[in-house]
């Protein structure tokens, strides 16, 4: 029998009757129509009235029950010439579809391809969102095959991407059904990218609406990623927008950079092979470019080797009679030869410089330039994690990287010289060549760190920072940290941190009285729902509810759900929140940014999605200040350390009688017109 609970919430719904658990789920439903006399009991189902509204099935042991709408009802007001009803009835499609239940009923009877035939012949705006965003929902369980679409369907799809003028709830669903296409088979990555125009791909990057500039990318990661080599080099045409970049665009341009410098990865792992004609051609040619030898037509043998091992240990190769045995390492291995041939090839004269220079030197002072370059390429392929696997949730993407079609060999280009430079700044000999490189890989990362966003840019910045600027860097860095380490400074910095720790705790909790926009909690990878939450004044109660996309800091009346603070019984992150636990692989991108507080017993929870990392370190802050618990986020503790910093300056500053202003510098009064600019444009080039 059922729980005497569950029977009370059955009679009362059902007009008092009682059902036996053991009866067979159709046999359930013939009596509650029955008993409403609604005809028909085939088409019905049954629903969960409270929590998440899904469906019931013969598994269900425990059933609160309300009369579901009938499938075939929807399928016929989806027929009819009426464009409200249909419209209201597309709308009800897309929320139920959300349930498997549902959605294997629904598809049984072929109603995903009544979507399809709606999609293919309407020209209602209204209609067709609604009808993409269910057909997209039902695609969504992986039910029925994308192979099965027509040709039709996908170049009416691809138009409303193309198009220029259009909804953009409309081209969000399009770019998301177009990545699930190219993501499912080869086939239909070749239609999808016949259809697509890539310059209007491209386009969508640099809008402003940075839900289209996500799926846009989501898309052409998709290309990407099922593309061959040569579709990859026009893609690699991306111009990359000015404007901010939220975290999951940032994402998206991680990976594309990491997915295209791992095609280096398999020339870093392989070694020069000494029998290989082709690759000991290019190091007789990196030799050749070099020197102008006399002619070795009429030289003995013995005489041509000689000739050739003298020149390339004036290239700078250790093994100079076998310089092949300098590239069987790995890594670099064949990049290394790479990087020296296109340096040469590309830069003549700036390679026979380098060369010639340092050949006329003493042995000892010269920098050898074979040496020097596979060292240099070891370090970018590190500085740029070739080889390494993207991670799903990285975000430090190089600029520069979007602005050059081979990166890694234009840096080379530039580093090797400023290499040389180095060396001579440093008048280094060959037992100092470990401490060069040491300073060129420090030049190299804190230029990078600066974010320029073309070749010519980090040019200027990385010679800008020569090895006087890198010393004085890290004086200052090693005077700092013996300030902090110093035991009387250490002494006032733990006196100071409670007042600052108070200051750091009310402006988690005036953060969370301001309230953050969030986006609903979805098994699928797509999460287009918004609610609001955010802290009462007297930080007594939380209030949450449903708001628009366009609301604004929407008034705390308008919210109409709220939990005590009392009743919060404590606060989970990560794997441990109850959202988190299933569909792992799917929430795998998530997985930091996710929070949830239980309440009543620990009986329920309100999860949450963080819209960014910063966000999730100041409610996670902000909620264990009002459960009495210590903050623990990395924000908090780079906050603090900020403020300590300042705060110990301060007092030495002071100590040194240094005067410290009351009052904040006079604005000055603005210019008396505005006709000046500085181009920006022309510094990067």
């Amino acid at each position: 029998m059922y729980l005497p609970n569950v029977c009370m919430v059955i009679s009362y719904t059902c007009n008092n009757f009682v059902f036996i658990q053991k009866k067979p789920l159709s046999a359930v439903i013939k009596e509650v129509c029955d008993g409403w006399n609604l005809p028909g009991p085939e088409n019905y189902a049954l629903q969960y009235a409270d929590g998440v509204q899904t469906y019931i099935t013969e598994s269900v042991s425990h059933i609160y029950i309300q009369i579901g709408s009938t499938l075939s009802a929807l399928c016929d007001l989806c027929l009819l010439l009426d464009s409200g009803v249909r419209c209201e009835s597309l709308k009800e499609l897309a929320s139920v579809s959300t349930d498997v239940t549902f959605a294997q009923e629904f598809i049984s009877r072929d109603g995903h391809l009544l979507l399809v035939k709606i999609v293919e012949e309407s020209n209602d705006n209204v209609i067709m969102t609604h009808t993409l965003v269910g057909f997209m929902e039902l695609m969504d369980h992986g039910i029925v095959s994308w192979e099965n679409l027509s040709s039709v369907f996908i170049k009416k799809i691809a138009s409303f991407v193309n198009a220029k003028p259009t909804d953009a709830s409309i081209q969000q669903v399009s770019l998301d059904i177009l990545e699930s296409m190219v993501l499912s088979s080869h086939s239909l990555f070749l239609q999808v990218k016949q259809e697509i125009t890539m310059e209007r791909l491209i386009a969508h990057l640099q809008v402003t609406n940075q839900q289209i500039q996500t799926k846009a990318m989501a898309l052409l990661m998709a290309l990407l990623q099922t593309a061959g080599e040569a579709d990859r080099q026009v893609m690699m045409n991306i111009i990359h927008s000015s404007g901010s970049v939220q975290d999951e665009m940032a994402h998206y341009l991680y990976v594309l950079q990491s997915v295209t410098l791992n095609h280096l990865e398999p020339r870093m792992r392989t070694p020069l092979d000494c029998c290989s004609q082709e690759q000991r051609d290019i190091l007789h040619g990196l030799r050749q470019a070099a020197f102008e030898t006399e002619s070795e037509g009429g030289l003995t043998n013995e005489r041509r080797r000689s000739l050739c091992a003298k020149e390339f240990k004036k290239l700078g190769f250790s093994n100079n009679s076998n310089p092949g045995q300098d590239l069987v390492r790995t890594p670099p291995g064949l990049l290394a030869l790479d990087t020296m041939f296109y340096f040469a090839t590309r830069y003549p004269d700036a390679y026979n410089r380098f060369v010639l220079e340092n050949s006329s030197r003493e042995d000892k002072h010269g920098c050898p330039f074979a040496r020097s370059s596979i060292q240099l390429t070891l370090i970018l392929c590190e500085i740029l994690r070739i080889g390494e696997p993207p991670s799903e949730t990285g975000s430090d993407y190089h600029p520069i990287f979007f602005s050059q079609d081979r990166l890694l060999e234009e840096l080379f280009c530039v580093c090797i010289q400023l290499l040389n430079k180095t060396w001579k700044e440093m008048r280094a000999t060959q037992e100092d060549f470990d401490k060069v490189m040491q300073v060129v890989r420090e030049q190299i990362t804190r230029t990078l760190s600066s974010k320029p966003t073309s070749l010519e840019l980090f040019k200027n910045k990385v010679n800008a920072l020569n090895y006087s600027e890198i010393l004085k860097l890290r004086q200052t860095e090693r005077l700092h940290q013996e300030e902090t380490l110093a035991s009387p400074v250490l002494e006032l910095k733990e006196r100071l941190k409670p007042e600052l720790l108070e200051l750091i705790r009310q402006q988690r909790l005036n953060r969370l009285c301001q309230g953050t926009m969030f986006r609903k909690i979805s098994s699928r990878r797509r999460q287009d729902k918004l609610w609001y939450c955010r802290l009462s004044p007297n930080h007594k109660m939380l209030h949450y509810g449903d708001v628009e996309e366009d609301t604004d800091n929407p008034p705390i009346e308008t919210l109409q759900e709220k939990i005590p603070v009392a009743d919060i019984k404590g606060l989970l992150t990560g794997k441990d929140c109850p959202h988190m636990k299933e569909n792992k692989g799917k929430q795998n991108k998530v997985l930091d940014l996710a929070f949830s507080i239980t309440y009543d017993v620990e009986e329920y929870s309100l999860n949450f999605i963080a819209p960014s990392r910063t966000d999730f370190c100041l409610w996670t802050d902000g909620l264990s200040v009002l459960l009495g618990r210590d903050m623990s986020s990395e924000s908090m503790r780079s906050e603090l350390e900020i403020l300590l910093s300042m705060e110990i300056k301060l007092r030495l500053l002071d100590l040194e009688n240094v005067p410290i202003p009351e009052s904040a510098p006079v604005v000055p009064k603005p210019p008396s017109n505005y006709n000046f600019c500085y181009d920006f444009s022309q510094a990067e080039q």
